[in-house]
């Protein structure tokens, strides 16, 4: 499944999430699980801020539109959609087949 695009996360989420670990008490790859970052990104995150470069990330990126950043959502929702309809034809099949007379 794809959150944002790589390398698209606004200063302010950057903030917060190297605020988590640090201020928070929060382990680095538990705040990287809640906020669906891989730790390598968060721990390079927390690095720079130790640094004092935290600010310096990012600035070759444009920001995402907002029409790209409803894109990205969109397209983990279906993702998400795809997969629980995914396993809600294998669990109907299943007691389908356990429903027939003989098959127990």
């Amino acid at each position: 499944m794809k959150g944002i695009p790589q390398g698209r996360y606004t200063k302010e989420f950057r903030e917060e999430a190297v605020k988590m670990v640090v201020d928070g008490g929060i382990s680095l790859p538990e705040a990287a699980r809640r906020l669906s970052l891989p730790p390598s990104t968060l721990g390079n995150w927390v690095k720079a801020n130790k640094a004092g470069k935290l600010k310096d990330i990012g600035k070759n990126y444009r920001p995402l539109t907002e029409l790209e950043m409803e894109l990205a959502r969109l397209k983990k929702e279906l993702a998400e959609t795809r997969m629980e309809r995914d396993l809600l034809k294998k669990a109907a099949a299943y007691f389908a087949k356990e429903s027939l007379p003989g098959t127990r």
